[in-house]
């Protein structure tokens, strides 16, 4: 008999990234370069390290659950966004906000539409839960095309909406006015707005939360403030939804040493805008080199996040490359999740110098 419930039994799982990293001796690793989850190639603003350093100093919480409201990190969170802190609630990650949400707002067969291809562990997580997925195709060149979307819309009627912006693989970045343009011609569908690399792209929609309540914007501490190993999510919405969303989080679940660090990287937000433009830069670098040096073999997508979607040209130069830096510690992202992907690599920017490196690698390859 099969216990399991019903809506797991055939699910595609999602793929994770190479953890070689943690196999290798930790001298090893300076000469790994982990490009294929999108982290941060810098460690946290130093305020981070040494609010840690007194939190251990203070071992008498050790052994109870972590606070569990944290006005302090409310008001930083608040100050940060600027918006009040009734429209912010936090999270153990970015990902177990996504479930809360599908817990709350997918009942089984809801129609469900994610704009794709894009981040697949929320189609998991929607799939999970009962959902009936609908997929809105990117446009040639992974363009977006508002009136397409609008019409997959008016076909599949989705209750729940995804959209991840900068999309994540293919860097897409639609401006806030056109989103805002589609949320306001939906008002009976609710739209979550995926802001994990707003920090590398330019205005996102948070202010949009006091004007729309059918409108949820998801955050991370992972990429830009390079805390992936925390597991610090948000969420921007109206203060009816926050509170909806409060009644089933679980308030323990997010480590006393995870709130330090947050309040602490979000204090020195100006470290991580420094790091955000030097990313900028080299992620400039990185596609000018590839589609000039490479032109023959590759061609490096526009990007708006800390990642670039790299096509292969040549039929079977695909896994030959990511074998090849493979080979040299370099590991980037087989993106497969659609077939418009089938020829496709995504890499997460490091600094021009790790940049460099891997295109030296390349030529390599190539050779």
């Amino acid at each position: 008999m099969n216990f399991i419930n019903k809506y797991l039994r055939s699910l595609k799982p999602y793929k994770t990234a190479s953890h070689k990293i943690w196999a290798v001796n930790p001298d090893e690793r300076k000469n790994i370069l982990k490009l294929d989850w999108n982290e941060a190639v810098v460690s946290p603003s130093p305020s981070v390290k040494e609010k840690l350093k007194a939190l251990l100093n203070s071992s008498e919480f050790f052994n109870l659950y972590p606070q569990t409201f944290n006005p302090e990190l409310i008001r930083t969170l608040s100050e940060y966004i600027g918006l009040p802190s009734e429209n912010v609630q936090y999270f153990a990650s970015s990902d177990s906000l996504h479930e809360y949400i599908a817990k709350l707002y997918i009942s089984p067969g809801d129609p469900v539409l994610i704009l794709w291809p894009s981040y697949d562990n929320f189609r998991l997580t929607a799939e999970a839960n009962g959902a009936k997925l609908f997929f809105s195709e990117l446009g040639e060149i992974f363009k977006f095309e508002p009136e397409k979307f609008t019409r997959d819309i008016e076909t599949f009627k989705p209750s729940l909406i995804y959209i991840c912006n900068p999309n994540n693989p293919t860097g897409t970045f639609i401006e806030r006015h056109e989103l805002e343009k589609i949320i306001a011609a939906n008002p009976e569908c609710m739209f979550i707005i995926d802001e994990a690399y707003i920090e590398f792209a330019g205005e996102g929609v948070n202010q949009l939360v006091l004007k729309y309540d059918n409108l949820l914007v998801t955050h991370t501490l992972s990429k830009a403030f390079a805390l992936a190993n925390f597991r610090f999510g948000y969420l921007v919405s109206c203060a009816q939804n926050i509170s909806d969303i409060s009644n089933i989080r679980n308030s323990k679940n997010i480590t006393t040493f995870t709130q330090a660090a947050a309040i602490a990287a979000l204090d020195d937000a100006d470290y991580m805008r420094a790091y955000a433009e030097e990313v900028k830069r080299a992620r400039k670098f990185f596609i000018d080199c590839v589609n000039k040096d490479f032109s023959r073999e590759f061609y490096a997508y526009d990007s708006k996040g800390n990642f670039v979607l790299v096509r292969c040209k040549i039929s079977g130069l695909k896994e030959k490359v990511i074998a090849g830096l493979e080979s040299e510690n370099i590991f980037v992202r087989n993106v497969s999740q659609s077939k418009s992907l089938h020829d496709c690599f995504r890499i997460t920017i490091g600094t021009r110098e790790q940049m460099q490196r891997v295109l030296e690698v390349l030529r390599e390859i190539m050779n």
